[in-house]
């Protein structure tokens, strides 16, 4: 039990959740039905999930889709409510987790997008598509880039949720040596070559691309949620749920060595 079945552990292939989202989709309308087993199958046949654990995560989603209004999906109100325990709360990267998993760009999270976005972070999905993941996860207008005012917009982000405060001077210096780095064409934007190249230089930037509990769904006790730390309204939930921080890690050493 728990085990990932032999059947995805032979196919263990690169998954591109915008593709699988397309080719098979599941009914999302609560008033259609439940997932079953053979839905539960499906999503297990295209991530490193067994049927038995898509299960376990299905009674995880269904807490956090209801927390607010019970109509079978997360919103991006519930995603915020379930990590501060205030709805109203907003935060850049999870912002930006929120529409990653929402492939369909409607609003809300479905089941099937929870399961195969949440795959990304598993022990065991290629390395190749943490790296492309974690690329879309700071090209905040979707322009195929990372540009110069996306980076300064999260590292502000940064300051403000460490509640420092830098000068406009020190903030630019902390992108500008950045991209001396991340940059080697000079044309002031991060394409998807450059990040590549970068992380094969920099392993350590998808530490946070992988979340180790996912290897052990079954240890995972859905009832002690809200006693976690990331429901402390200043607790750094980047840190605790390791989503992506990848560009987060550069900045904040920037911020460390501007602040000496």
């Amino acid at each position: 039990m728990g085990c990932i079945s032999s059947k995805v552990a032979e196919n263990n292939k690169p998954l591109d959740t915008e593709t699988e989202q397309k080719k098979t989709k599941l009914p999302s309308n609560e008033s259609q039905h439940r997932p079953d087993h053979e839905d539960f199958s499906l999503l297990a046949s295209e991530t490193p999930f067994s049927v038995s654990e898509v299960e376990s995560l299905y009674e995880l989603f269904k807490k956090l889709s209801a927390s607010i209004v019970k109509d079978g999906f997360i919103s991006k109100e519930e995603l915020h409510f379930a990590l501060f325990g205030n709805s109203n709360k907003r935060n850049l990267f999870v912002d930006r987790i929120f529409d990653l998993f929402d492939v369909n760009r409607n609003e809300h999270i479905e089941f099937s997008e929870f399961i195969r976005s949440l795959s990304v972070f598993h022990p065991r999905t290629p390395e190749a598509v943490k790296i492309k993941y974690a690329f879309k996860l700071y090209d905040l207008r979707r322009t195929g880039y990372i540009e110069h005012e996306e980076l300064k917009e999260m590292v502000l982000a940064i300051l403000v949720e460490s509640d420092l405060t830098l000068s406009d001077e020190v903030v630019e210096t902390i992108v500008d040596k950045t991209f001396v780095e991340a940059d080697p064409k000079g044309d002031g934007r991060i394409d998807l070559e450059e990040w590549k190249e970068y992380v094969e230089k920099n392993p350590s930037l998808l530490k946070n691309m992988t979340l180790p509990y996912l290897m052990n769904i079954f240890d995972v006790n859905i009832e002690t949620f809200p006693e976690k730390s990331w429901r402390v309204p200043e607790a750094d939930i980047t840190n605790y749920f390791n989503f992506g921080n990848a560009l987060c890690y550069i900045a904040q050493s920037k911020v460390e060595i501007a602040l000496d």
